[in-house]
């Protein structure tokens, strides 16, 4: 597939699904939480990107339009008939996936959970994801870097998925590292800041108006970053913001001097998921056990450059990205054990 079909199909990540003809291949799905937003659209080209590095497997990539999980279990369901080769699953919704997941598991589909960690009855041996708690830590140090040493005073924490463990451990890793470095400083939430872009505005200019004085607004999500610099923009301030991700608003935030951003590294998640699925499916290569550790990194005004022409196209990305599934996928050091997620 080119470069440039995978770019159209992409472009509005509507249902995306290869086009095959006889002799029947093997095929593979990945279901995301929501198909319009950046870290799901990365998920989806890795995985895309992971399945043709294989080649000679068939993919479907799908999602709601929005984070809803009875939604993403009906999709689960569909995809199993479709994609019966294998399956993996990002959801913002663990518990509602639990039972069908393990379902899944137990009629020999093989199952890859992405970037969430699944709830233990789930069944499933397989995770593929960040130490999610480092991370809220690393985005607590970048700001912490920009404060005084003997800074007191408040700083407000929002999250855009309250319950969902991924977000949860970062806002503990956040809040943890304030609680050490910075005793004199008080951590407020989090707040729900609501999954949903035009919610998550408003949730974030209430919060901003009601606790003005505050040092930094921070975010474990995507919509959160943007969203909070563009209420600092437009409104002069000077308090920090923060969050995760890599959309290209929030890329323009950080070199516009408006956002500490740390990225979780979307597309390396997907990639290794969609390499893996289609071993399997090609092959009968049999899919490791526990946590395949997936580090983020620091996106600042001294690297966004570079991260930007990084993210320019389908072919920078998998150039780009090249090694880092390579170690991930064969040194042992990213494969812990699925007790440690965090």
């Amino acid at each position: 597939m080119s470069v440039l079909s995978v770019l159209l199909l992409l472009g509005s990540f509507a249902c995306t699904e290869e086009q095959q003809g006889p002799p029947v291949k093997p095929k593979v799905g990945f279901v995301v939480a929501n198909k319009q937003l950046n870290y799901s659209k990365e998920m989806g080209l890795g995985f895309i990107a992971g399945v043709n590095t294989v080649g000679g497997v068939g993919f479907q990539v799908d999602g709601p339009n929005i984070v809803d999980g009875p939604r993403q279990v009906a999709l689960f369901r569909d995809m199993l008939k479709a994609t019966p080769d294998g399956l993996s699953v990002f959801t913002l919704s663990p518990d509602l996936l639990a039972e069908p997941m393990a379902e899944a598991v137990a009629g020999g589909v093989p199952i890859i959970a992405v970037d969430s960690q699944p709830l233990a009855t789930a069944d499933v041996d397989l995770f593929i994801g960040n130490d999610s708690y480092e991370l809220g830590r690393l985005l607590a140090r970048e700001v912490i870097g920009k404060l005084p040493a003997d800074a007191s005073g408040k700083i407000v924490l929002g999250t855009s998925g309250p319950g969902v463990p991924v977000l949860d451990h970062r806002a503990k890793g956040i809040r943890d590292e304030f609680t050490e470095r910075l005793p004199g400083v008080s951590v407020l939430g989090p707040f729900d800041t609501k999954q949903e872009v035009e919610a998550n505005q408003d949730a974030w200019s209430t919060l901003v108006k009601v606790n003005s004085s505050a040092l930094a607004f921070i975010g474990t999500g995507d919509a959160d970053g943007w969203n909070l610099a563009e209420i600092r923009r437009n409104t002069g301030a000077t308090w920090l913001a923060a969050a995760f991700d890599i959309d290209s608003k929030a890329l323009a935030a950080v070199k516009a001097g408006d956002l500490l951003l740390v990225s979780p590294e979307h597309y390396v998640k997907g990639a290794v998921a969609g390499r893996l699925q289609a071993d399997h499916a090609k092959t009968g290569k049999v899919l490791p056990a526990g946590w395949l550790y997936v580090p983020g990194i620091v996106v600042d005004q001294s690297n966004v450059d570079a991260i930007q022409a990084r993210q320019a196209t389908v072919a920078t990305r998998a150039e780009a990205f090249a090694t880092q599934i390579d170690h991930v996928l064969n040194d042992p050091s990213y494969l812990r054990p699925l007790a440690e997620v965090r």
